[in-house]
């Protein structure tokens, strides 16, 4: 099966090899039918150094820590 991949923008870069990354989601409401963004961070390991504000693809992997189940795959 493959792999989750999102796209996300990095809030944040301030832990060694981690970044996180806020993904954007725009869902339906499923009675009212409106449409609403949902946004939800994720920590992401990376080897690479990356600034806040950068734009990336981040993919699932197996679990690196209790919060770091993603991993940064390329920049935008």
């Amino acid at each position: 099966m493959p792999k989750k991949q999102l796209t996300g923008i990095i809030v944040s870069n301030k832990m060694q090899k981690t970044v996180v990354v806020a993904v954007e989601s725009i869902k339906k409401h499923p009675k009212y039918l409106k449409t609403f963004k949902m946004h939800k961070k994720y920590k992401a390991h990376t080897d690479e150094l990356f600034q806040a504000g950068e734009k990336v693809i981040i993919e699932e992997c197996n679990p690196i820590s209790k919060d770091k189940k993603w991993k940064v795959i390329k920049k935008i």
